[in-house]
């Protein structure tokens, strides 16, 4: 998945900035769909070795799709469950 795909996904870019500059030390995406209920990457750092994947936020067993199909799946499948 690419940063592109990210974007295009809606997710935001976050930057953690270093202790003492105000350069970005790294940074990684976050979308959140509802409270409770959000999607974190992991740093681009990382993402340069393995590829950029999403995983649901703060759960206790990772849950990771590196497939933007799949992702947008995901996506739709939630957004179409959610309407009213």
């Amino acid at each position: 998945m690419t940063e592109g795909h990210l974007r295009i996904l809606g997710f935001e870019k976050e930057e953690s900035l270093g202790l003492t500059n105000d350069e970005p030390e790294f940074y990684y995406y976050i979308k959140e769909i509802t409270k409770g209920l959000t999607f974190i990457t992991n740093t681009d750092d990382e993402a340069r070795d393995d590829g950029w994947y999403v995983e649901f936020f703060d759960i206790d067993i990772p849950v990771r799709y590196y497939d933007y199909d799949k992702v947008k799946s995901l996506f739709d499948l939630i957004k179409d469950g959610t309407r009213k």
